[in-house]
């Protein structure tokens, strides 16, 4: 048997639901699953989808357990492209044995690893989504879907260059068309302000409003008020040091000529008088300097008045217009005037805007044309591989047609997409989720998948009972595309209740339910030859198990093993 790489080697379940603990290799190629309603073979699915990055609760925790674990082991080895995903998020790499485990706690905490590395939920479900394709019954409804019947298309088409060009140019075309409309939104609201806007504008234009000015008028407005105060105290500073008769500098040269005098017979004199002249000459220019300030002191209540007046002013506009520093009033003054100046050169700007959104219409819809060709190209090869699994599924008469309608520009194209089904002969093509039955929805979606998995490098591909509404040799049809899937290094496990389709796994599992002193518990095996006869007699007989039906089994078997030889 050839070895498929890129599987799950292993799966490891404990304490989920009435899992007490599963611990079981799984293998390559086809596999089957069967079990009796009610043994827990969703359970097992239901753990797998944990690994997938699905919700928990700690509800899932089995009774009397204080916390679950899933954990799966792959092998990767045949794929490189993986490598770049552990890389990328500082995850250390093993292809030959890559760890995927979910842990929950009964207090409801959900942890994720990935070889043994903490991670975030987002990035198990990024692994997990690649790994793992689950297709369930619910699945089944996503055929009357458009966007799936779309995601279908473009697997196929492999045209992910050619969407990714146009989502980009759909991008910049939205962004230009938001931008076109602030505009005239914008233009729109100052128009219908126009007037007001000038009057607001021509005030303080009006006002010569100088930054900075405020504080200084307010400095210089203290100084003022109290000028009478500051010419006192000046004016007799001048006094203390100036006056002709008993000011400090006065006495002080007085004084230094007395000491000059006997510095020839006592020497520290003269250096006395030398530190007395320093001192005069500064206090000499001290005396210059506050009789220069005392000369500009000049109270005039009008000037006084003035700034004020400036003052009030700049406060009335402040209160007026809700700033605070007449640095605003100078941005709200600028703002103003660009605005009023917008609406002036209105047409201008809106011919450039609307330009660059014709210029960027005109690239998605080029590139929407691009990708609308290759889809199409890709429809045409599915609708006759389609009809032609159909017919060998027991449907002779269908017809299967993929529609396309123009529609406008969305993040996925300018196609709107139809499948289109008439499994009657003569009859009329009508919207496959209107027309179909179960049994022909599903062997539809078994061969799209099908399709798919030749398209895209699919993981492990698990099938939940896909074949509800079909039996007998369809079944087996059925059996015989999911087992050339595995065939095609594919990992793909059925979930069945059909003998016909048991029979055609390489390798068999069972589900059943055991009673235990601690209660019911599920459990999973791989069976023997003997064992898989007597499980597909039963499936076939019901509980009482009959030569017929065990003959009947060895007989689907030996199909079976004509198939795989």
């Amino acid at each position: 048997m050839f070895k498929i790489k890129k599987m799950i080697r292993h799966l490891y379940i404990r304490n989920f639901t009435i899992i007490e603990e599963l611990d079981i290799d799984l293998f390559p190629g086809f596999s089957v699953i069967t079990g009796e309603t009610g043994a827990g073979k969703s359970i097992v699915l239901g753990a797998i989808g944990l690994l997938k990055g699905q919700r928990a609760d700690s509800k899932m925790i089995r009774s009397g357990a204080d916390r679950c674990i899933v954990e799966a082991h792959f092998d990767l080895t045949r794929y490189d492209d993986m490598q770049s995903f552990f890389t990328d998020n500082d995850i250390d790499y093993d292809a030959a044995d890559c760890i995927v485990r979910r842990e929950i706690t009964a207090a409801g905490k959900s942890r994720a690893f990935i070889n043994d590395t903490p991670v975030p939920l987002s990035l198990l479900k990024e692994l997990g989504e690649s790994l793992i394709d689950v297709h369930s019954q619910h699945q089944n409804l996503l055929l009357g879907r458009q966007d799936f019947q779309l995601s279908v298309i473009d697997i196929i088409a492999n045209d992910h260059y050619e969407l990714d060009k146009y989502r980009s140019a759909y991008t910049e075309m939205k962004d230009k068309e938001r931008e076109l409309k602030r505009v005239k939104d914008e233009i729109e609201n100052n128009r219908s302000q126009a007037d007001f806007m000038q009057y607001q504008y021509d005030e303080l234009d009006a006002a010569r409003l100088v930054d900075g000015e405020q504080e200084d008028l307010e400095q210089k407005a203290e100084r003022m008020s109290h000028s009478e105060e500051i010419k006192s105290a000046l004016y007799e500073a001048d006094n203390s040091l100036s006056d002709d008769d008993t000011g400090v500098i006065t006495r002080l040269r007085s004084a230094r000529t007395s000491l000059s005098q006997v510095a020839n017979v006592l020497p520290i004199a003269g250096e006395l008088s030398s530190r007395m002249e320093s001192a005069y000459i500064e206090l000499k220019d001290i005396a210059q300097e506050i009789s220069s300030q005392l000369e500009e002191v000049d109270f005039n209540p009008s000037d006084l008045d003035m700034v004020n007046s400036r003052l009030d002013k700049i406060y009335d506009l402040e209160k007026k217009y809700h700033v605070e520093s007449v640095g605003e009033l100078i941005a709200m003054r600028d703002d103003l005037k660009r605005k009023l100046g917008d609406i002036e050169n209105i047409d201008d700007r809106l011919l450039q805007l609307q330009g660059e959104v014709d210029k960027a219409t005109a690239k998605c819809c080029r590139l929407a044309d691009t990708l609308t060709a290759k889809r199409a190209k890709a429809a045409k090869g599915i609708q006759a591989e389609v009809m032609q699994r159909l017919v060998s599924l027991g449907m002779p008469n269908v017809r299967f047609e993929i529609q396309f309608t123009r529609c406008i520009p969305n993040a996925n194209g300018q196609d709107t997409i139809d499948f289109l089904f008439s499994a009657n002969k003569n009859g009329s093509l009508q919207q496959v989720a209107q027309v179909a039955s179960g049994g022909e929805i599903a062997r539809l979606m078994l061969s799209l998948k099908a399709m798919i998995s030749g398209a895209v490098k699919l993981p492990t591909i698990i099938f939940d009972e896909i074949d509800t509404g079909v039996s007998g040799k369809i079944a087996e049809k059925m059996a015989q595309i999911m087992k050339e899937m595995g065939d095609k290094e594919r990992q793909v496990i059925s979930i069945t209740h059909l003998p016909q389709i048991a029979a055609l796994g390489a390798t068999h599992y069972k589900v059943y339910k055991e009673d235990t002193a601690d209660g019911t518990v599920s459990r999973m095996q791989v069976l023997s030859p003997d064992e898989r006869v007597n499980e597909i007699a039963q499936m076939l007989s019901g509980s009482d198990i009959t030569e017929a039906a065990i003959s009947n089994a060895k007989a689907l078997l030996g199909i079976r093993n004509e198939i795989r030889n």
